[in-house]
C-alpha cells in the first residue's frame, strides 16, 4: 500500500528545478523533500509528498481535507479493539 500525505512548503533551496529541495512541515515534523515533480511550488503552498518527493500541489482547503481524513483514519484504528 502507498501513501502520499500532505505537508506546506516552509523553504526552498537549489535554483535548478532538478534539483530543488524544500523544507516541508508534516503537522510537526519536519523533512527535506524533492520539488522536482512540481517545479512551480512555491514557499507557504501545499504538496502531496510520497517516498520523500512532492508529486502534486494542492490548495490550502484541500490540504485541510485530507489532514482531517488522515486524523480520522488514525482515531478509528486506535479505537478499534485488539484481534483475539
Amino acid at each position: 500500500m502507498c501513501l502520499a500525505v500532505p505537508a506546506r512548503i516552509l523553504e526552498i533551496r537549489g535554483a535548478d528545478p532538478l534539483w530543488r529541495v524544500g523544507r516541508v512541515d508534516f503537522g510537526g515534523v519536519f523533512k527535506e523533500v524533492s520539488l522536482a515533480c512540481v517545479p512551480e511550488a512555491t514557499v507557504g503552498e501545499h504538496v502531496i509528498v510520497h517516498a520523500g518527493v512532492a508529486i502534486s500541489r494542492l490548495d490550502e482547503a484541500e490540504a485541510q481535507r485530507m489532514v482531517a481524513a488522515l486524523e480520522s483514519m488514525r482515531d478509528s484504528v486506535g479505537a478499534a479493539e485488539p484481534a483475539p
